[in-house]
């Protein structure tokens, strides 16, 4: 079995961008894409490994998008007053924020992607509120990696 090293020194930044792409995309059964994008910011350039994992895991955030899509007939029989309110609300006071918002932190953003896509947010701007905020949370989460794991093996290496 593979641990995250091996596959960090086997695919690089293709398989960063791929496992937040496919760890993005999941809504069931999530991944977590974020321990290796820690653990890559101590082997690679934490910089472009938050940013690749970010335009990953912005592509992956379609899936919900879609599924909202897909789901707006329904959800349109059952609430349509309700969700017409919502719809001009989100426009017109923020729905780029709360995209942007849900994306940069661990808050399930999956629901953000359902939402915009039951209201047809405009889907290029819920991929450019994505990516700008899966971008700075990723970056984030690769620097994490680099400072925190070199203190790590520091103080490891210290006491042995």
């Amino acid at each position: 079995m593979a641990n995250v090293f091996d596959i960090l020194a086997s695919y690089g930044y293709f398989g960063i961008f791929l496992i937040s792409l496919i760890g993005s995309s999941t809504i069931i059964f999530p991944i977590p894409s974020a321990a290796f994008v820690f653990a890559a910011g101590l082997y690679l350039n934490p910089f472009l490994v938050g940013l690749l994992a970010g335009i990953g895991a912005a592509i992956g955030e379609f899936t919900g998008y879609v599924l909202g899509l897909g789901g707006r007939r329904v959800a349109k029989n059952k609430w349509k007053k309700e969700i017409n309110k919502v719809e001009k609300l989100f426009q017109k006071y923020g729905g780029f924020f709360i995209i942007l918002i849900f994306a940069a932190t661990p808050l399930p953003d999956d629901v953000t992607g359902i939402v915009a896509g039951i209201l047809k947010y405009p889907i290029k701007k819920f991929f450019v509120a994505s990516l700008i905020g899966k971008i700075i949370l990723h970056v984030i989460l690769a620097y994490a990696g680099l400072y925190s794991m070199k203190w790590i093996l520091d103080i490891l290496a210290s006491n042995f």
